[in-house]
């Protein structure tokens, strides 16, 4: 049921639309990781906005193994690129965290998305930008975003898309296949989203559409993570004086 052509104009409609209205001539700004939501989310700022308003920020920490895929993302949008390599950033605060405060482990996985986001509004602030956000709907469901690191950003094309949905729309704007199709992984332990979520996109993806699941293990899991990170989603909670 998923009209690939109808979706695809209407969201570099609405791209079109959200810079007119907030950022008129201004540029957009994709960190760009060499998988399918920062290709297609690129792709279809090119589309909406011609590629010489298109920056992307490439931010390997340290040494990145698929960093080539980055670059054949760029050239083959022909967009301008700046490589920020965030290792110094990061190493540096672990470094000026009290010895008396070790950093857990979810805290030091959380802190290069968030350094990256930090970047690309350095880079936004300096080159006339809007930063793009390049989640999709599948992640956002089970929570699989930091929050105030690639959770962030200005304007998000894919936030009402599923993975299966993004990669539709990646094939239709003739990406490179091997971006389309790259599986996912985590940068840190070298293991796919797939692999540290306990199921596929393609069982989250119909749960989510249809509604329908084969694996009642996996509905509870999958709704277990849904609910745990809702808060994700929603504003910072404010209090309210009623003045």
């Amino acid at each position: 049921m998923f009209d690939v052509a109808k979706i695809t104009n209407e969201c570099v409609d609405w791209i079109r639309q959200f810079f007119e209205e907030n950022g008129k001539g201004c540029n957009a700004v994709v960190g760009i990781s060499g998988g399918k939501d920062s290709s297609v989310t690129a792709a279809l700022c090119v589309r909406a906005l011609g590629k010489d308003r298109v920056i992307g920020v490439l931010m390997p920490c340290g040494e990145q193994a698929d960093i080539d895929c980055a670059h054949l993302l760029v050239d083959h949008l022909g967009i301008k690129h700046y490589i920020v390599n965030i290792k110094d950033a990061v190493e540096g605060i672990k470094s000026a965290i009290p010895g008396e405060l070790p950093l857990s482990e979810q805290s030091r996985i959380n802190l290069p998305p968030r350094i990256r986001m930090a970047t690309l509004y350095a880079v936004s602030q300096s080159s006339n930008g809007r930063v793009a956000n390049t989640c999709n709907l599948s992640e956002d469901w089970v929570g699989y975003s930091t929050r105030y690191g690639d959770a962030a950003g200005d304007f998000s094309p894919l936030a009402h898309l599923t993975v299966t949905e993004v990669k539709a729309i990646g094939h239709y704007l003739k990406l490179p296949h091997s971006l389309v199709e790259k599986p996912p992984i985590d940068g840190l332990s070298g293991k796919t989203d797939e692999d540290n979520l306990g199921f596929t996109y393609a069982v989250l993806d119909r749960y989510i559409r249809e509604g329908k699941i084969d694996n009642e293990s996996t509905k509870k899991l999958i709704d277990r993570k849904h609910k745990q990170n809702l808060f994700k989603l929603q504003l910072m909670p404010s209090f309210d004086p009623q003045l």
